[in-house]
């Protein structure tokens, strides 16, 4: 295919660097004491608002291709949209679609999974819709129990994170419901083992292998703390430890009248991951395969199973081999664009955020478009909870950038300064406040580095989260309280559109007017501060010459 665009006019023609800057987490919001983007001190980025052009994109909803304008954007939709230039349908739409046409049920995967011995359904369980869904679990349960699947266990990763911080029981109770149900009538269908999203199975980038292990030994082998029930499970969890919020909730397994495991996974059973997102999948996923590049995954070897996810995570790498529903097929991205005008550039964040600007930016693609003409680098993110250090390593990625702007011979830069997001999760305040203001910081090194290069900055944010910081009451539209009167965290996404700041120092470019402009038109623009014409079907460009 030839990806060979035409060249702007040579006024237009770029003197230095395009660089883009992702803000993740960092949305634009109410502008009240319960947004920490607003309560930061953040003298530049303020500075940048007051004298260059601005405006705002959506990141959620069917903006990035999810089903509704109700779902919040994440960072994987997020860089796909930022680097694809166009709207794809996402993993929750497709998902859907398959399922409501029953074309995901009627396929050899289905089969050949519930012609197995158990059947064992893996993955986060909630309805934030960002992972995984509730409904589809409900769904696979359902069609399971139709087709005559006789032993069935669910392996439950509790939320806290895309939901409420202690809303695991809204699911796991009707569940639990579903499951007893199907067993009244002459089927076994049972919760085996649970654990909170950010202690067991769901690391990614291989940041905590550590995880991976527990949840496998925990799901696989039953090594965990025994209940009678996954709600037991969860209440006792709850009651020992009142700072505990689902995404960090130990490791359990459901235990029989004689204390044994209900659930361990054994040769020959079936195992489906029910999470349509890729990110926190993939380890898991490479487990379960035995694939040779595996660590080591836990006290007990893995069995022989059936294994599928519910998409294909990585398509470069076939990871799972087998899979329910087709994932998005996104071609054609900035990054091919780039390398085949012979322009070089760089992909550069932490381990928590590198698959975004990498993986993701380039159409869910591990492989490099060119690897004499892209560069990635990753810098290793501390193993330590987000909230006890908000830097988390934005400055050594800013002081990376500048080095690569000063040395020369680049031409786009993109990178991802991970902290609104990864901070905001943990529903900290304070240190929320702390990680916007470090961010606003390197924001102002990168600026000086553009300029000294006579280059492009693009300032964004691939979705929100650090600008709402606590539950919004949906009838009232004030912050949601508890018992006590105190503001109820939110440690999810928010809603909110993104900033997007052009600091063009030679005058060239200023903003266009583009109708309900999102995330997916920064893919034209950065072509077009690169001297290149926008794709036919790409959405229109957020610049145009002054």
């Amino acid at each position: 295919m030839d990806l060979t665009l035409p060249p702007l006019s040579p006024a237009l023609s770029p003197r230095g660097p395009v660089v883009l800057c992702i803000l993740d987490g960092i949305g634009v919001g109410r502008g009240d004491d319960g947004d920490a983007v607003a309560m930061a001190r953040t003298p530049v980025l303020d500075r940048l608002l007051a004298a260059c052009p601005h405006t705002r994109l959506e990141a959620h909803g069917t903006s990035v291709g999810l089903p509704s304008d109700g779902d919040m954007g994440n960072s994987e939709v997020g860089h796909n949209a930022l680097g694809a230039g166009r709207v794809f349908q996402q993993g929750a739409s497709l998902v859907n679609e398959a399922f409501a046409s029953g074309r995901a049920f009627t396929g050899e995967t289905w089969r050949w999974l519930t012609s197995a011995g158990t059947l064992h359904l893996l993955g986060l369980v909630s309805d934030g819709n960002v992972h995984s869904h509730i409904d589809h679990l409900a769904r696979l349960v359902r069609q399971a129990s139709e087709d005559g699947v006789a032993r069935l266990r669910v392996h439950v990763l509790t939320d806290g994170r895309d939901v409420d911080r202690r809303s695991a029981l809204r699911w796991v109770r009707p569940l639990e419901a579903q499951l007893a149900a199907c067993t009244s009538r002459g089927l076994d269908y049972r919760i085996a083992s649970g654990g909170g999203r950010m202690h067991i199975t769901m690391d990614r980038y291989e940041a905590d292998w550590d995880m991976v292990a527990r949840g496998h030994d925990c799901h696989v082998h039953g090594v965990a703390r025994p209940f009678a029930s996954a709600s037991a499970a969860i209440e006792t969890l709850y009651a020992e430890d009142p700072e505990v919020d689902d995404q960090h909730l130990p490791a359990f397994v459901v235990v029989d009248d004689h204390g044994e495991p209900t659930g361990p996974i054994e040769d020959g059973d079936g195992v489906l991951f029910f999470n349509f997102r890729g990110d926190r999948a993939l380890e898991i996923s490479r487990v379960f395969e035995r694939r040779e590049d595996v660590p080591d995954a836990g006290q007990e070897p893995t069995p022989d199973v059936r294994y599928a996810g519910m998409m294909q995570y990585d398509g470069d790498l076939s990871i799972p081999r087998r899979f329910l529903v087709e994932p998005p097929a996104i071609d054609r991205t900035v990054a091919e664009y780039l390398a085949a005008a012979g322009l070089h550039s760089l992909a550069i964040s932490e381990t928590q955020k590198f698959g975004h600007v990498t993986y993701f930016f380039n159409g869910n693609r591990s492989g490099r478009p060119d690897e004499a003409l892209e560069d990635w680098t990753e810098i290793p993110s501390d193993r330590v909870p987000f909230d006890t250090r908000p830097e988390m390593k934005a400055a050594e990625i800013t002081a990376e950038v500048c080095a690569v702007l000063a040395a020369g011979g680049v031409d786009h830069v993109r990178l991802n300064l991970a902290n609104g997001d990864m901070v905001g999760h943990t529903g900290d305040f304070a240190a929320t406040v702390r990680a916007v203001e470090h961010v606003d910081g390197c924001v102002g090194q990168l600026e000086e580095a553009v300029r000294a290069v006579s280059g492009v900055l693009l300032v964004t944010a691939d979705h929100g989260n650090a600008d709402e910081m606590y539950r919004v009451d949906k009838e009232t539209g004030d912050y949601a309280t508890d018992s006590g009167g105190q503001r109820i965290p939110r440690t999810s996404h928010s809603l909110n559109p993104v900033p997007l700041i052009l600091v063009d120092p030679s005058g060239t470019w200023r903003l266009a007017p583009v109708e309900g402009a999102g995330l997916a038109n920064v893919a034209a623009t950065v072509l077009n501060l690169l001297g290149l014409s926008t794709p036919p079907d790409y959405l229109p460009s957020l610049v145009e010459p002054s």
